[in-house]
């Protein structure tokens, strides 16, 4: 009996110490296996069964207490345990959701990247017929400025249209004719350039003087002083000599105000383009130096040198006899032999 008591003491010791079940069952355990009366084991299951019912009673008690307090948690646990379920299977649902989208976002871009590519492809095709389009009517704007001598137009007109034809244009096998057609004229283009240069250089000029010359004649004619034989004057004549260097000295300290002022001549498709001799001689020249003749310029001004100079004394030489005799006539006329 003593033993069996130190043993109950332990155990409420235990109990009062303790607050883990697990050690209040080993503590339990340890007692019961310790006590060898079977009595004391009885009072031991005695007291543990009071003290369940006490627990149990005690449970109900705070239970009926708190029973609305206990209830609204439990409700409030309830509620909150589905609405966490429900977050779950939203954000589950979310996530497919948003795979789904990054895929269906891929394809789209995918598609976008083609619709992208494609107008791209169209939009050059366009550029291609519009240039077809515009390469066609060539031939005929070219006539219409070779026949308004606008020379400098048309060998950009015909320069751009072979370009494109040679090159971005070249797998046209419709435009064929019309490519071995334009790069014939532009190789003979040249050809026409050089025959107004000489023209202008040989022929047109001396015209002027020629004209200055009759003029000054049919003055000198009315006068009755026949002293004054009127002489060839061209010290004011415009010639591409004096026009490239007036030019070259226009702005003191340029270099290069040679092949500027050539650079900046431009072509006005409304004015005659023969009005300015010096003018249109610096066109012509552009236009050979955009065909890329420029060699064989200088070599047929070279060639045609001697000709065009014999050419220049047999005409001048016909107007001083034509213009001498035809004095003489009006001199005889006003019975005046000298």
């Amino acid at each position: 009996k003593m033993a069996a008591g130190e043993a109950a003491g332990r155990y409420r010791s235990t109990m009062s110490k303790s607050k883990d079940p697990s050690g209040l069952l080993i503590s339990v355990i340890r007692t019961l296996s310790t006590s060898d009366d079977v009595e004391d084991r009885e009072t031991e299951k005695g007291r543990l069964e009071e003290a369940y019912e006490k627990c149990d009673r005690d449970l109900d008690e705070l239970i009926v207490q708190h029973y609305t307090e206990l209830t609204t948690a439990i409700r409030t646990y309830q509620s909150i345990t589905e609405r966490i379920t429900n977050s779950r299977n939203k954000i589950k649902q979310v996530k497919e959701n948003l795979l789904s989208c990054k895929m269906l976002l891929h394809c789209k871009r995918d598609e976008l990247r083609k619709l992208w590519i494609e107008g791209i492809e169209h939009k050059h095709v366009l550029n291609l017929l519009d240039e077809i389009e515009n390469i066609k009517q060539v031939p005929q704007k070219l006539e219409q400025c070779m026949a308004s001598k606008h020379y400098l137009n048309a060998t950009d007109m015909l320069v751009s249209a072979v370009d494109s034809l040679e090159g971005p244009l070249l797998q046209v096998e419709g435009l064929s004719d019309l490519r071995l057609e334009l790069h014939s004229k532009k190789m003979n283009m040249h050809l026409v350039l050089i025959d107004e240069l000489h023209r202008h250089l040989y022929i047109k000029s001396t015209n002027r003087v020629g004209q200055r010359n009759k003029e000054k004649g049919r003055i000198s004619s009315l006068v009755k002083d026949a002293s004054s034989v009127p002489l060839m004057d061209v010290t004011n004549l415009s010639t591409p000599r004096k026009f490239l260097e007036t030019s070259q000295f226009s702005t003191p300290g340029s270099s290069s105000m040679r092949e500027t002022s050539l650079l900046e001549i431009k072509e006005d498709m409304e004015l005659d383009p023969e009005e300015n001799s010096a003018v249109f001689m610096g066109i012509l020249i552009k236009g050979l130096a955009k065909l890329k003749k420029i060699p064989e310029t200088v070599k047929a001004i070279q060639d045609r040198l001697e000709q065009e100079l014999k050419q220049i004394v047999k005409r001048s030489t016909t107007q001083v006899a034509d213009n001498g005799y035809q004095r003489g006539e009006n001199l005889s006329q006003e019975n005046q032999p000298r």
